[in-house]
């Protein structure tokens, strides 16, 4: 017996009106917008996929050359590489997923005018294309943690290893949720775009992605540990060197601001899709 299907688009009501399902049913949508992702990036590029990789190990080995060597910042006992490995992995990631989708319905409006899906399959595809990504260059991270234990060095990881996954999640979702945010709002205001940007790389400097958190005492400390970024950092050195402490407070700060930021984002982000084709 043939099956008959039968597929209602009706508009949206509520503030926060987000059917799962029908997200679920584009998954194989989903995927193509991950492939994607990485064809338009890599395709015609002499080293391809492996700039994932190139690019964090660059960008530590200046780190290490500018900072470490040139300018003597100390990093707490940790082997300057390893240390701005560590916090250029998670900054680049959680950065990454706030880029990738702050400009949604700008660089999506040629298929968003004509064919209908759930318009969050393209910032999801987008945040899971990060994701696989960090799982990647977190791999690479491993290998050369080993790297230096076989030349001698002595790290003291802990139970916290665990607990990196869940954070790495957390800022996944934070990103997320700011990208959904600055896609909805640069549809009228696109010089907003650019204070992001301009933002975003303030915040890295106030993250301690250069400098031990060791550093900041008293005010500074907990200024710095207001961008939840830090905390995460902070913690995955803790977990992988045994240096520093978890600052626990700036991890529950973390997911109350992410918890915040990712339903605000949602409520714009469904507003916005109803008209934005015309505004654009």
């Amino acid at each position: 017996m043939e099956k008959k299907w039968r597929t209602v688009i009706g508009p949206k009501s509520g503030l926060l009106d987000m059917d799962v399902k029908e997200i679920w049913k584009y998954r194989d949508l989903c995927l193509t917008f991950i492939r994607k992702n990485y064809i338009t990036k890599y395709k015609q590029t002499v080293f391809g996929p492996f700039y994932m990789i190139l690019s964090p190990l660059l960008t530590s080995g200046i780190f290490t050359v500018v900072f470490g060597t040139i300018a003597g910042i100390a990093t707490d006992g940790i082997p300057q590489f390893l240390f701005y490995m560590s916090g250029n992995l998670v900054w680049g990631f959680f950065s990454g997923c706030v880029f990738e989708n702050n400009n949604i319905f700008g660089n999506n409006a040629y298929i968003m005018g004509k064919v209908y899906f759930p318009r969050l399959v393209i910032p999801l595809a987008n945040t899971i294309t990060k994701l696989l990504n960090m799982l990647i260059q977190c791999i690479m991270f491993v290998i050369f943690y080993g790297i230096f234990q076989l030349r001698g060095f002595t790290f003291h990881s802990n139970a916290w290893v665990a607990v990196i996954p869940l954070l790495l999640l957390m800022i996944s979702v934070l990103g997320f949720g700011i990208g959904l945010i600055f896609s909805s709002l640069t549809i009228k205001y696109r010089d907003l775009n650019v204070m992001l940007g301009v933002g975003m790389n303030l915040l890295m400097y106030a993250a301690p992605v250069i400098y031990p958190l060791s550093k900041l005492q008293g005010i500074w400390r907990s200024l710095a540990l207001i961008n939840p970024v830090a905390g995460v950092i902070e913690t995955v050195r803790y977990a992988f060197f045994g240096v520093g402490s978890v600052p626990a407070a700036s991890l529950l700060w973390g997911v109350v601001l992410t918890t915040i930021v990712i339903f605000s984002g949602l409520v714009l982000f469904n507003r916005v899709e109803k008209t934005f084709i015309d505004t654009i």
